[in-house]
């Protein structure tokens, strides 16, 4: 039975578990569960602290887990990144107060506040510079007013926090984070895990593309393809009226209406957008 890490709060929590659903796993708590067991596709979720999963990964605890790279970088276990996800992205930057600290160089003999401070460690001696890191669990922003540190090094999303607490970016991003699948290298080729990394791959197709109806005369066909070749090639199929055809073909959901466009110029009418739930390609 493969057991699989979900983090149970968090940015990370909601959208995780909904991927989850999508891909057919049974992810309904009927309370606070901490173990759920999904018999039907032989899997166990098991719902963590995000921060934990690498951890747990790592040590064989479990073989495949949803986490932040940003949290799998500061573990130091053995678990891996296998899979991207694609949601909660985000970038993990230095801040420090306004026009004090331009360059890494000048971090050197400073103190830095960090709650992922392996990241930051490695980060810096990669470089060369020569820091210290302060750890704290969380609200690092207060730390330089607080006399903690001299600068911060911290997720950065829209960058209005740190701006409130009177700091600014500089540098190039430590890492650049989202959702990740990880597992352990000796756990790579189990079937169980390839069965999962394709449901969420097919999930992540549905997201992405919608399916496009529409028919059009056979004269003006090769027009329309054109415009909206699909994957492969689309599907084709005959109409009671034998001047007419009938076409199916996926298309990104956020070229749709443009194609829509040009589809009914070249000729295609009855134009009809459906949402993909799953797909395999």
């Amino acid at each position: 039975m493969l057991r699989i890490a979900v983090p149970n709060k968090g940015s990370l929590s909601d959208p995780a578990v909904r991927l989850l659903s999508e891909a057919g796993y049974n992810t309904r708590r009927h309370g606070r569960e901490l173990v759920l067991t999904d018999t039907l596709n032989d899997v166990e979720l098991f719902f963590l602290r995000p921060r934990d999963i690498a951890v747990y990964v790592g040590r064989g605890s479990i073989q495949a887990g949803i986490t932040g790279r940003d949290l799998l970088l500061d573990s130091q276990t053995q678990a891996i990144e296998h899979f991207p996800l694609g949601f909660a992205r985000s970038t993990f930057r230095f801040a420090a107060p306004t026009g004090t600290i331009t360059s890494i160089e000048q971090i050197n003999g400073k103190r830095v506040a960090a709650s992922y401070d392996h990241l930051v460690k490695s980060y810096l001696d990669e470089r060369g510079v020569d820091a210290e890191v302060v750890h704290l669990d969380g609200a690092v922003e207060s730390s330089v007013r607080l006399g903690v540190a001299d600068l911060i090094a911290d997720v950065v999303e829209t960058g209005s926090t740190l701006k409130a607490a009177g700091l600014e970016v500089f540098g190039e991003p430590l890492a650049k984070s989202e959702a990740v699948l990880i597992t352990r290298p000796d756990v790579v080729d189990d079937p169980a895990l390839a069965t999962l990394v394709k449901r969420l791959e097919g999930v992540q197709v549905a997201r992405k593309y919608v399916i496009v109806d529409y028919n059009v005369r056979e004269s003006a066909l090769d027009a329309a393809i054109a415009i909206a070749p699909g994957f492969d090639s689309p599907t084709v199929s005959p109409l009671q009226d034998s001047a007419w055809r009938a076409v199916r073909v996926m298309v990104e959901a956020h070229q749709v209406n443009p194609i829509m466009d040009q589809l009914h110029e070249a000729g295609a009418r009855g134009i009809i957008v459906t949402e993909l739930r799953a797909s395999r390609l």
